[in-house]
């Protein structure tokens, strides 16, 4: 059997390419695009030039035709560079793809899965002000109206509302159904009665836009729902589930970020006659460290490689993305104290990670709700 860090030898060609693009093509607008909270208007094309923006849609519709797997470890190597082009390829594969290719009919699969691979990003609608953790407390509602539906309602928090050109948007058909009376929509840029609302204005990942969504007698035509009516909820729950390990990669790709400068710093730096790294306290911590990310790219892989096997993975998913996420606020954490006052200084990249970092505890599944999953399973 394969150890589940070694990876075969097109998974291993495939991170290289990926990392050594962000090396080259994010690596020096990192800190721009954070400053502007937006990506320049050339990456998101090169994204899509270098098919990471669509790992698992099938040849035969523009795609890579690559598994689960892969998509994990693009996220992983782009974080390690920035965090928030990670989760832009994140919401794009793990959710948005995903949810169109597993619950869309044969003619919605071949209307968007081509759009997609070919340079329209996706967005997922789920939250809103009222029902975040609960998100099946959810108010935007569908009326039936001829041959579709009308929508009306406000979602908030959208990753990649400012980007995207398709939005998969939940909203209730019958409220008195409760989760039953949810359904899935797909939703084009541009319809009327949509309107993409206010940004955010973040503590990190800043360059990934967060909106808000709002919908006025927003008509959605009967062939734009995304599985069945009333089965909405099915679409998230088990999206998010996978989503839930495209977040373990990303908060993986900080955590080794953070790592890697801390080591190399520690080494060059000198206090007393001596490199930092030479002190056992520092030794110690870095220690530490390593085998946090290391128990993290362990959960990660794991979880990402039972999905591809068709095994199941949800309380896999919900481990690997809560301890990657505290993981990496440790380890960014660390990295700061490490740096000390430089740590402190946006001259230096330690402290955008540790403002990146943070976010892995909240969304796509706070680390309560992940430990409410995983103790469901085990009290079962």
């Amino acid at each position: 059997m394969t150890p589940l860090t070694v990876l075969a030898d097109d998974e291993s060609l495939f991170f290289q390419s990926v990392l050594e693009f962000a090396a080259r093509e994010i690596a020096p607008h990192v800190r721009e695009m954070d400053e502007q909270a937006k990506f320049p208007a050339e990456l998101i094309k090169k994204l899509f030039d270098l098919g990471v923006m669509a790992i698992e849609v099938p040849e035969q519709f523009g795609g890579a035709g690559a598994s689960f797997f892969h998509s994990v470890l693009a996220v992983e190597a782009l974080a390690r560079v920035d965090a928030s082009v990670g989760v832009l390829v994140d919401v794009q594969n793990t959710l948005v793809i995903n949810a169109i290719a597993r619950w869309g009919n044969e003619e919605v699969r071949a209307r968007f899965l081509p759009v997609l691979a070919d340079g329209t990003v996706g967005a997922y609608a789920l939250s809103e002000a009222g029902s975040g953790s609960d998100a099946f407390a959810l108010q935007t509602r569908a009326v039936p109206s001829g041959d579709g539906f009308v929508l009306t309602g406000r979602k908030l928090w959208i990753t990649n509302a400012n980007e995207a050109g398709l939005f998969i948007v939940f909203a209730t058909v019958d409220p008195s159904a409760g989760y039953r009376g949810i359904t899935a929509f797909l939703v084009e840029r541009g319809a009327a009665g949509f309107t993409v609302g206010k940004k955010e204005d973040k503590l990190g990942i800043r360059a990934s836009s967060t909106c808000e969504l709002l919908f006025e007698e927003c008509r959605v035509p009967r062939a734009n729902v995304l599985g069945e009516i009333g089965k909405g909820y099915k679409v998230a729950i088990e999206t998010l589930n996978e989503g839930r390990i495209g977040i373990g990669a990303q908060m993986l790709g900080i955590a080794q970020a953070a790592l890697d400068h801390s080591v190399r710093y520690t080494k060059e730096r000198r206090q007393f006659g001596k490199a930092v790294a030479d002190f056992q306290g520092v030794q110690f911590e870095l220690a530490r460290a390593a085998a946090d990310v290391e128990a993290s790219r362990l959960l990660v892989y794991n979880a990402a490689r039972l999905r591809d096997a068709g095994k199941p993975f949800l309380t896999e998913a919900a481990i690997c993305k809560l301890h990657a996420s505290e993981a990496a606020e440790r380890t960014a954490s660390l990295a700061v104290n490490l740096f000390g006052g430089y740590g402190f200084v946006k001259d230096y990249p330690v402290e955008k990670l540790y403002r990146d970092a943070k976010i892995g505890q909240i969304y796509e599944g706070t680390s309560n709700l992940q430990l409410q999953t995983i103790a469901k399973a085990l009290l079962a």
